[in-house]
């Protein structure tokens, strides 16, 4: 009968039905087969009548689901599909609902046909399966499940127009992925708004059932008709996946299994090092794996569900999107995640916050990265005070680990806001740091009168504070001769260097940089390819890449107003920062592992094209407030101290050359060498030093705005 159909359609022009379809249609063949396939009987009809559904689907060019004589017994096939798990039509079922999803795919708005009314269903099931000839009949006027009266002669084009003129009504707030769901209910199209949380989808609830399946290749073939279903472009439809079905507690609980089926002793190193997993292709043998340690096969079904699940709420319909994830947030992040994150025992500390800085890397989905945000950093946007840095509960908790006893939780947690920051979301950045920054208090500002722009004092321009005055400084005192001849090798301070706009002249901020490490305690120069220039060809690509992240961000080309600002209120830098100046405060103290990680997350803070970003942690010549604390005068301290516990050690330079090649491999290792953590954090200091000084130095020859920056290096490239 198929191929009949299939040569007859071949004969006739594009769109004509021959008198065999036609047949087909009016003589309702595809309701009397169903009756049979539901019966399966004789034995093995049901499948057959998959079978056959199935290649006319997919070998019959014009559409067909459009009638009722169609769609209705597909609608009723559709919901034996899945009942029972295991059974030999699993694999005809699951090919079944795969051509039922690309057809809707290729049609979306047929998706209202499928979107069933419970009650509708429930008399269905009640009712006999004997079909009387005047049943049929009325049938034929009956309408549709949506409420709208669809005739078998109707043709698709007709209902396409009307579903895009109906798309043309959307309002464009649907396309904000900030929207909350509640809000985009309430903007979505008036078809949306009428739908009742009293329908079915039974398309989904069969695929749903079939993710289940014992039979790995028909669960991913599940996923992949879900993934069809909710990229359906239609809200009606979307509204119904969220609120109608069981997807999201799907997609939730079984992340919230797979996370609790892993054994708490995973290896921090191998949950960080395990190869990239994709959805679907996590088929692992333990026995041909040369790199097996234990709990790997429930870390890749773990992260191979996540990833699923970034990838389906990628692709989603916006409504469905943030519909489900929200309820990963709710039902995962907080209910699951949280408790482990919050505990107090190291072990379990460290492999949840492994588990988090993962799930952080691997995430992709705007909407998801969204929520995981929120979840992490809380959505509060005004600036921090000391009395409420605990407001949200989980991030005081993960920055307080950035100081943590146990070192290799410290180094976890701060490898996590490492890669935190490289996400494209302007909430990270701005919740972190730039909300403190706002209002340029750490500066000390005084309008300058005609006088005082004539008059320089001691080289020093009016009203500014020198570093000896400033009481975090109290320590550098003139008595002190080690400090009072390495301020002497620091640039002096003049007239122009202290701008209000926030820019100094770039070589007078790289030589502050690379001269604040005093020469006694440089070592970079007696190893060949050590030197500044290493660093500006990292610092050029990345900040490039940091300009493409922060692009659509409409960040300002230079720092607010002073004249704006509220300058009386007091200054705090926020609570991230705060932990960071800290640990950078006491890197000759560290541990060489720990010293790389903080400089490697104030390295990547420098890099972003924010002028207050720039002004704080990037320029010397800064006119700090009373109290106030600058990456810079952070610096400045420790060398301070430095410059005092060098004069105590003997052989000082020849140790420190030492420890430099052995670090690079130039040297084999050989007896403990005293002051070893000293020698190391000096060394990271000066390497870091030299870092910030490329780092400003490209930042300089940037535009003052990172769309321009970005267009010309566009430029620059369609020109080569």
């Amino acid at each position: 009968m198929l191929d009949i159909l299939v040569q007859e359609e071949n004969e006739r022009e594009s769109g004509e039905t021959g008198p065999c379809m036609e047949y087909l249609l009016h003589h309702k063949i595809l309701e009397t087969l169903y009756t049979l396939g539901k019966a399966d009987c004789p034995p093995g009809m049901k499948q057959q009548v998959l079978a056959f559904y199935t290649k006319l689907l997919g070998r019959i060019r014009q559409p067909l689901l459009p009638h009722i004589n169609v769609h209705r017994p597909v609608q009723k096939l559709i919901r034996l599909c899945g009942e029972v798990l295991a059974t030999p039509t699993e694999n005809e079922e699951i090919q079944f609902l795969c051509i039922v999803c690309a057809k809707l795919k290729q049609d979306p708005y047929l998706v209202n046909f499928f979107l069933e009314n419970k009650l509708k269903a429930m008399a269905s099931k009640e009712s006999t399966n004997v079909i009387t000839e005047d049943m049929l009949k009325g049938q034929d006027s009956l309408a549709t499940d949506t409420g709208q009266p669809i005739q078998p002669e109707e043709t698709p084009g007709t209902a396409g127009a009307e579903h895009m003129e109906k798309e043309d009504e959307l309002p464009q707030q649907a396309d904000d992925l900030s929207f909350s769901l509640d809000e985009l209910n309430v903007t979505s199209s008036p078809e949306s708004s009428t739908v009742c949380p009293n329908q079915d989808y039974n398309l989904v609830n069969s695929l749903l059932n079939l993710t289940k399946s014992p039979d790995g290749r028909i669960a991913v073939k599940a996923c992949e008709g879900l993934m069809l279903l909710v990229s359906l472009p239609e809200p009606a439809a979307a509204k119904c996946l969220t609120q109608s079905t069981c997807l999201c507690e799907l997609l939730t609980d079984r992340l919230a299994s797979l996370y609790r089926a892993l054994p708490q002793s995973l290896d921090p190193l191998d949950i960080e090092t395990v190869e990239a997993i994709n959805w679907g292709l996590d088929s692992y043998s333990h026995k041909e794996d040369a790199s097996a340690f234990p709990g790997k096969r429930a870390l890749i079904s773990f992260l191979s569900w996540f990833d699923y699940c970034d990838q389906l709420i990628k692709e989603a319909q916006k409504i469905a999107a943030v519909a489900m994830a929200k309820a990963v947030r709710e039902r995962f992040f907080v209910d699951v995640m949280e408790p482990q994150l919050m505990q107090t025992s190291e072990i379990g500390i460290l492999t949840s916050t492994a588990l988090l800085h993962r799930i952080v890397r691997q995430v992709t989905s705007d909407v998801l990265l969204q929520e995981l945000v929120y979840f992490v950093l809380g959505e509060h946007r005004e600036p921090e005070t000391l009395p409420n840095i605990n407001r949200h509960p989980l991030r005081h908790r993960l920055i307080e680990h950035c100081d943590h006893i146990s070192d290799e939780i410290s180094i976890m947690t701060l490898r996590m806001f490492e890669h935190l920051l490289q996400k494209p979301h302007e909430h990270i950045l701005y919740n972190l740091v730039l909300r403190n920054l706002e209002e340029r208090n750490y500066i000390e500002y005084k309008p300058l009168c005609q006088e005082d722009k004539d008059v320089v004092e001691n080289g020093q321009i009016a009203g500014a504070i020198d570093l000896e005055e400033d009481p975090l400084f109290t320590d550098l005192s003139p008595d002190n001769t080690g400090a009072q001849e390495w301020l002497s090798v620091s640039p002096p301070v003049s007239p122009e260097h202290p701008k209000n706009d926030g820019k100094t002249e770039v070589h007078k901020i790289v030589n502050s940089f690379l001269c604040l490490v005093p020469d006694e305690a440089k070592s970079s120069y007696h190893v060949e390819g050590t030197g500044y220039d290493t660093y500006l060809r990292d610092a050029h690509r990345q900040f490039r890449d940091y300009c493409l992240i922060c692009l659509r961000w409409e960040w300002p080309g230079s720092p607010r107003s002073l004249e704006k600002c509220n300058l009386e209120a007091s200054f705090f830098e926020g609570h991230f920062l705060k932990v960071l100046f800290d640990r950078m405060g006491r890197i000759l103290d560290q541990p060489y592992d720990v010293n790389l990680q903080v400089t490697s997350v104030l390295s990547k803070l420098s890099l972003f094209p924010h002028p207050h970003i720039h002004e704080y942690l990037l320029d010397p010549y800064v006119n700090l407030a009373s109290g106030c604390r600058s990456l810079f005068s952070v610096i400045v301290r420790v060398v301070g101290d430095l410059m005092v516990r060098i004069q105590r050690i003997p052989d000082f330079t020849p140790k420190l050359l030492l420890v430099r090649k052995r670090l690079l491999g130039l040297e084999p290792e050989g007896p403990v060498i005293d002051h070893m953590t000293l020698l190391e954090g000096v060394i990271v200091l000066e390497e870091f030093c030299k870092e910030l000084a490329a780092i400003a130095f490209v930042k300089y020859h940037a535009s003052s705005t990172p769309g321009s920056w970005l267009l010309r290096q566009n430029l620059e490239l369609t020109a080569t």
